[in-house]
């Protein structure tokens, strides 16, 4: 904030967020703390690039005057983001009851013997903020639940116990599974062992048959045939 005794002027540099092709503005604050009525004006380097309403004003005793300075759009970024730009505030004691229609240019004129303060003003481009990376909500597909973390960096309890739980579901399921196929696979084997048992049976009851020119009783082909549909039926499950 600049001391002036007529004006205190805040800030001292005009920061402008640089943005290509895109208007800018900052704001300056005049304070008036006297018991005088003040006059002010506003001048710039670059007329043409900034634009500043109001540009002249009167500020009355003991109260403030915003100055809203505005930079237009630029179509390239200057060089290392450095401006050369500079503004001059100039404020001289206006008569009791003045307005912005009684400023005159001789107000400012310090060589007609007025009290003129001056101060300088430079301009400063700053990048703008960058936008928050975007969180997720939940956990990612595929990966596994997280616990949530309160702002004290405890781990929510619920939200623990749901993912421990889960945990354990997992577990069960995946045993119940192993457990079964490991029984699939158990009476797969048995039915293979029994159908070459039966196999070679049969084979010697041919044998038998052959030598005796017997038949082969109906009760023993009656049970080798369910045997057979009941081991079919075993390896189409499994």
């Amino acid at each position: 904030m600049s001391n002036g005794d007529l004006l205190h002027i805040e800030p001292l540099e005009l920061k402008f967020q640089f943005e290509l092709k895109k208007q800018i503005a900052c704001s300056l604050q005049l304070t008036n703390k006297s018991d005088n009525y003040v006059a002010f004006k506003v001048k710039t380097t670059n007329p043409k690039k900034y634009c500043v309403r109001p540009n002249t004003g009167i500020v009355v005793p003991h109260s403030t005057c915003d100055v809203i300075v505005t930079m237009q759009a630029q179509k390239e970024a200057p060089p290392d983001m450095q401006c050369k730009d500079k503004f001059l505030l100039q404020c001289a004691i206006a008569s009791p009851g003045a307005t912005p229609k009684d400023i005159t240019p001789e107000m400012f004129n310090k060589e007609s013997g007025n009290r003129v303060e001056e101060s300088k003003l430079k301009v400063v481009y700053v990048s703008p903020p960058q936008p928050p990376s975007p969180v997720q909500e939940g956990s990612e597909e595929g990966s596994s639940p997280r616990a949530s973390v309160s702002e004290n960096g405890a781990v929510n309890s619920s939200d623990f116990n749901n993912v421990s739980r889960a945990f354990v579901d997992s577990q069960d399921n995946s045993s119940e599974t192993k457990a079964l196929i490991s029984k699939l696979t158990e009476e797969k084997n048995s039915a293979i062992q029994l159908n070459n048992k039966l196999q070679q049976e049969l084979e010697l009851l041919r044998r038998e048959h052959k030598r005796g020119h017997g038949g082969i009783p109906l009760m023993y082909v009656v049970i080798i045939g369910f045997i057979g549909i009941l081991l079919g039926y075993i390896l189409k499950k499994t």
